[in-house]
């Protein structure tokens, strides 16, 4: 059930947001107050996030090695997997964030008869996950055309390359079916995967519901609902929103401000939910260290500087104490301290 219950926050907040439309005065609350509530907690949060995160101390070089390191020259070393240079850390980690070349990599084990235990290549999720991520990044591009005046000749482009296809009129973009598509496939993993269920929270599901409500409200006012919104006011109000002088007109319509309700919701839930994986790559200690513990002794910086102590210290500084508990010492107190 615990899918079940991510529905049904869903269904709340649409809800919410259709019935405050309804109201006199309420759509400056859901078009201009809460966007800008919702983006301060995106920024804050981030920003917060990332700040704790770059304040935790890395004592040991926890790299996540999945080849040869750097040894003797006859040995031959995997650059990307052992990085031993920062140029290799840097080129590793953008196979990483550009490609998910770590998820390419996925495999799943299953046992037979025998019992024997067989482990095959699953590329699916990794398939899954490009689309997923790509799709919304494509979108989240076109849209910045709302908010820019005049709209930058690059944008575009991008728009023309992404509804190439030209299907249907207006023509349906790739990136808004990549996004309901990886949305399906990623919430169905979770579903028909049996150890992946088991594991699967109520906070794995929501976002991925929240995701494909968002787009769905967003395809609705693209290819259905056109008549019953104002693109003039509505781009009016996206770049009063940027120049800090937003206005709403009469006729925007009430699945525009479910849609901006929804994306405000979860910009306000994303710097604390695992979502904030965009950010934490960069920070992840078993990407971007090298692996060169051979060559070169890892010190942690946050450590305190500790002067040796050695036993004959040790032992001045708590001879007294050591002798009252029957503890053997190497030297006798003085006799002025025996009196």
């Amino acid at each position: 059930m615990k899918y079940a219950f991510s529905f049904l926050a869903v269904i709340a907040l649409i809800l919410i947001a259709w019935l405050g439309s309804q109201i006199p005065g309420m759509p400056y609350l859901f078009g201009v107050a809460l966007p800008y509530l919702a983006m301060m907690i995106f920024l804050g949060g981030c920003v917060y996030k990332v700040v704790q995160w770059a304040k935790s101390p890395v004592p040991f070089p926890i790299q996540t090695t999945c080849g040869q390191g750097k040894s003797l020259d006859f040995i031959k070393h995997d650059r990307l997997e052992a990085p031993s240079t920062n140029a290799e850390v840097v080129a590793r980690m953008f196979l990483e964030i550009v490609t998910f070349r770590s998820l390419f990599r996925n495999t799943k084990s299953e046992i037979h008869d025998g019992p024997q235990i067989t482990y095959e290549s699953s590329k699916w999720l990794w398939v899954f996950a490009l689309i997923f991520h790509y799709s919304f990044l494509s979108i989240v591009v076109r849209h910045m055309r709302l908010f820019l005046d005049p709209v930058p000749a690059w944008i575009g482009w991008w728009e023309f390359i992404d509804g190439i296809f030209e299907v249907g009129a207006p023509g349906w973009y790739i990136s808004d079916v990549g996004l309901v598509v990886g949305c399906l496939l990623l919430f169905s993993r979770r579903l028909i995967t049996r150890h992946v269920r088991y594991i699967s929270l109520m906070n794995d599901y929501f976002p991925l519901v929240l995701i494909f409500t968002i787009a769905v409200t967003g395809i609705l006012m693209r290819y259905v609902l056109r008549t019953d919104i104002d693109i003039v006011n509505i781009k009016h109000l996206t770049v009063g929103l940027v120049s800090l002088s937003p206005t709403i007109g009469a006729k925007i319509g009430s699945i525009f401000f479910i849609h901006v309700f929804l994306v405000c919701v979860l910009l306000a839930y994303f710097p604390f939910s695992k979502l904030m994986h965009f950010a934490g790559v960069f920070l992840s200690p078993t990407r971007n260290l090298k692996n060169n513990s051979r060559a070169v002794r890892h010190e942690n910086p946050w450590n305190p500087r500790i002067l040796p102590h050695s036993y004959a210290g040790y032992e001045d500084e708590f001879r007294e104490f050591m002798v009252d508990a029957g503890i053997p010492v190497e030297k006798e107190l003085s006799p002025a301290k025996d009196e």
